[in-house]
């Protein structure tokens, strides 16, 4: 009875290691008795300092550290800052994947892709309305509307409460497929007594509704209409699988044939394809190298590459270096997409790329959010009357905004938590507070390695970028220590080196005239001299330029 009473009155904890602060890499953890579940496992982009880093995934330390408790990985919708870590992850984490239809099948794409963890890691597609138990925890996947098809919010049950994680979501009463956001559950659950609410918080700031993923149909026939003596290539996100199907609508309404460019969005569409998620009339998509046997007013090309990303095809179309389509007079390019915060610059750059070549660009009023905006978030909060209210998914901007709603629909200031990756909140209907710290961050993905680089090197990599590298070569003698020749210098980054032979012979001449008076000193270990050289060298180059380069000694023996 006394286990009982226990299990009663234990707390809740919810640890965000990821996902706040930023609009990216996603992961919560939700530990309750002897059990975790893990909602969404996603990555982020390198930010600009990020220098040779491919991507960030979350640290997942918390989890490797409790491996035992760990139940599985429940996911919201197929985004890559939801599911992108999920690979990486899996290899220390290999606990069973639970998802929807769409969003598994991009996940099993991901995992085929990676080792044999297809085969190693266990998944079940769960439907909506569908429930599944996780030791300690019962999680319901509730119909939402986002960006992609099959996007799911999550009533976390637990005996502490229920907590409802909303995922990505926005309230659309016309969706291109599927039904509309299952409100009646949200409802239902308010009535029984909601815990906790996460809600999403990217468009927090943002007044009224969102528009309709439908109200883009008008939008693409009217520029279809417009445009019915150019090409139309349209850039937006290959995971868009509603703007997609929306555009492809729009090609056959007006007789076009849809090529495909883009591997990740080739891919996208393929599993939504066969999933049925994805609808294409017959004898309206073609492949990329068939489109030029097609007049270029009869074709639409939906590509990747709205944000800028320089490896993306619009592109290397845009700089004239993909293989199979140049873009110019007689091309129309519409950019169905916002910028991403922080890749103005890059789009902006591929605008005036594409304008050079005297492509007509358009770049407005082809893009509805997949985000809700403040009159959806209240609409949500009216109806599950949430004693706590946790904003996630955002900026801390986003989040404060989020609070702010929150305060002016009945949640008391004590009851809104604007938390941190890593926090440690432990809530039950009593009362609720952050008790702790778990490790929490991002792990820097490079190449192959995986967190085999840490700030240290990135550091080095900003030093090489801004101030460049000199490098110093002597050569000494095994047995006496002594200088037998050098030291000779070689620089990259620092001075043009053909006008510059003056700057470095002087340049070696101190570093020469220090290391000998070293060794008339009697300094014979390697360290200390390569630290003379680093003095001598810095002193010089500041005098000199005002500039710092990192100085690598390289001491031989003969």
């Amino acid at each position: 009875m006394e286990n009982k009473i226990n299990k009663e009155t234990e707390s809740l904890k919810i640890i965000p290691l990821g996902g706040l602060e930023q609009i990216g890499m996603n992961i919560t953890a939700f530990e309750y008795g002897d059990s975790i579940i893990v909602v969404d496992c996603g990555l982020a982009f390198p930010e600009g300092d990020m220098l040779g880093v491919d991507l960030v995934i979350p640290d997942v330390t918390y989890l490797k550290d409790n491996i035992d408790k760990v139940k599985g990985f429940v996911i919201t919708h197929g985004h890559e800052d939801h599911i992108g870590g999920l690979p990486y992850v899996l290899r220390d984490v290999n606990v069973p994947v639970y998802a929807t239809k769409l969003t598994m099948g991009i996940i099993e794409k991901k995992l085929s892709e990676s080792e044999d963890l297809l085969k190693k890691v266990k998944r079940k597609v769960i439907k909506f309305g569908q429930s599944v138990t996780l030791g300690d925890f019962r999680v319901e996947f509730i119909k939402t509307n986002h960006s992609i098809v099959d996007a799911a919010a999550l009533a976390i049950f637990s005996d502490a409460g229920v907590v409802i994680h909303t995922g990505d979501f926005k309230v659309d009463y016309t969706p291109v497929f599927g039904d509309s956001i299952d409100l009646e559950r949200f409802a239902q659950l308010g009535k029984k007594g909601v815990l906790a609410l996460m809600a999403d918080s990217t468009n927090a700031e943002r007044p009224g509704f969102t528009p309709s993923e439908r109200t883009l149909e008008r939008t693409f026939d009217t520029i279809f209409s417009e445009h019915r003596d150019t090409r139309i290539i349209i850039a937006t996100f290959a995971s868009n699988v509603d703007r997609v199907q929306t555009i492809i609508n729009a090609a056959y309404k007006f007789d076009r044939k849809v090529a495909v460019e883009g591997r990740s969005m080739v891919s996208i569409m393929d599993i939504a394809s066969d999933l049925n998620r994805l609808s294409i009339p017959e004898n309206t998509l073609v492949n990329i190298d068939e489109i030029k046997n097609y007049p270029p007013e009869k074709t639409v090309l939906i590509t990747t590459g709205s944000q800028g990303e320089s490896m993306a095809a619009l592109s290397r179309m845009a700089n004239g270096t993909h293989r199979k389509i140049s873009v110019g007079a007689g091309d129309t390019v519409i950019f169905s997409s916002n910028p991403i915060p922080g890749n103005e610059k890059a789009v902006t750059k591929i605008i005036n790329e594409l304008l050079f070549k005297g492509a007509d660009v358009i770049f407005q009023d082809a893009h509805v959010s997949g985000h809700a905006c403040q009159e959806e978030l209240k609409l949500i909060y009216t109806l599950v009357h949430p004693k706590y209210s946790i904003p996630v998914h955002g900026e801390y901007k986003h989040l404060k905004a989020q609070a702010k709603l929150a305060a002016e629909l009945g949640v008391p200031k004590d009851n809104i938590f604007i938390l941190r990756s890593g926090d440690i909140l432990s809530l039950n209907e009593e009362s609720a507070k952050i008790v702790g710290k778990a490790p929490a961050g991002g792990l820097y993905v490079d190449g192959l390695g995986v967190g085999d680089i840490g700030n240290s090197v990135i550091r080095d990599r900003q030093h090489l970028s801004e101030d460049g590298i000199v490098v110093a070569v002597m050569v000494v003698d095994e047995y006496s220590g002594s200088l037998i020749s050098g030291p000779e210098l070689f620089t990259r980054g620092v001075v043009y080196v053909k006008e510059s032979e003056e700057i470095l012979d002087e340049a070696t001449r101190i570093l020469t005239k220090d290391v000998s008076a070293a060794y008339d000193r009697g300094i014979t270990d390697w360290g200390k001299i390569k630290n003379v050289c680093r003095d001598s060298l810095n002193d010089f180059f500041w005098r000199k330029y005002k500039r710092r380069p990192m100085i690598l000694p390289i001491i031989m023996d003969v």
